[in-house]
């Protein structure tokens, strides 16, 4: 049987999806899984899928996997879902469920191999320990550069910046048409490497966007600093994750519709006084200097770090070429 899981939204998204793949290959371990996802690469090396494809690269789709063909289709959004809307499970559980699959906790997984790993790793040499930012997401060339309900005030990521930058060779994942932070160095690259950026850092500090789904799915514990969305739906319980104050105002919500805020940060939506109402960042560099977050150059592989960390994990199995 073909089962065709179809995954639309964002790279983040992809990533959490990995542990649906996981879950379904369980349930149906004889059948043929064909992702069809935006982000094709976050499933390569994946022991869990067979095919890997691009919505833009579907030609024949039809008559090379349906027709004829013994089919089961999982192509619903999960975020339409009563369960996920109203709060009760995280994506992932949601996700399963909604598709008649048995969830046992599974979460996402990145495979990288040793080539990747090498080749990649060439670009980041340091003689420093690395430590990774991400301080803001979304679609590239928004209206709005910088969202409050998603991205970290940059007042506060550049205090988090001066405190490490003796200790850490500090780089911030950056789009061209994202706000800068000085004394970091900016990178933008393709996923894999930047996959590679998270597996090799000693100190991590992310949003509700991908990059904290690629820790999780590399097994890095990580801050991350939440707001309009909430760990409990898209977090991770290796993370630390530092939950924005109780707003301050009461916030205007008349284009809400199926989530409270919007993820772009709509200005009129702004419930606080100002920016510096959001997080207290002490909490954010203390939590950086805490054990929770693992240092590689301390904890060497992930089972070490699973034991500092104080929560059971599976170490990520790298596949080889």
């Amino acid at each position: 049987m073909n089962i065709i899981f179809q995954i639309d939204g964002g790279i983040g998204k992809n990533i959490a999806a990995t542990a649906v793949c996981k879950a379904i290959k369980k349930q149906y371990p004889d059948d043929k899984l064909i992702v069809v996802a935006g982000y094709p690469e976050v499933f390569l090396c994946n022991p869990y899928v067979d095919k890997a494809l691009n919505h833009n690269g579907l030609s024949y789709f039809y008559t090379d996997h349906i027709e004829g063909k013994q089919v089961k289709m999982l192509l619903h959004n999960p975020y339409l879902e009563t369960d996920f809307i109203t709060g009760n499970g995280h994506l992932i559980k949601v996700w399963c469920e909604m598709f008649g699959i048995t969830y046992n906790g599974e979460q996402p997984e990145i495979f990288l191999n040793n080539r990747e790993r090498e080749f990649f790793g060439k670009s980041f040499g340091s003689d420093k320990p690395i430590m990774v930012l991400q301080t803001n997401g979304g679609a590239q060339n928004q209206p709005n550069k910088y969202s409050w309900t998603r991205d970290l005030p940059m007042s506060v990521a550049q205090r988090v910046v001066n405190t490490f930058v003796q200790d850490y060779n500090i780089v911030h994942i950056r789009r061209e048409d994202q706000l800068p932070l000085q004394n970091v160095t900016p990178v933008q690259m393709e996923f894999r490497a930047l996959a590679t950026l998270i597996s090799l850092s000693a100190k991590r500090l992310f949003i509700d966007s991908f990059a904290q789904h690629t820790a999780a799915a590399l097994s890095k514990p990580s801050v991350v600093c939440w707001i309009g969305n909430t760990p409990e739906q898209f977090g991770y319980d290796m993370h630390t994750n530092i939950v924005a104050h109780p707003p301050t105002l009461k916030p205007e919500l008349r284009q809400s519709v199926y989530s409270k805020y919007n993820i772009s940060g709509q200005p009129v939506e702004f419930c606080y006084n100002h920016e510096g109402e959001i997080f207290d960042t002490d909490n954010i560099i203390e939590a950086l200097k805490g054990d929770k977050v693992i240092s590689d150059m301390v904890a060497t592989n992930a089972e070490e770090a699973t034991k500092r960390n104080g929560k059971p994990k599976k170490a990520v199995e790298v596949v080889t070429e």
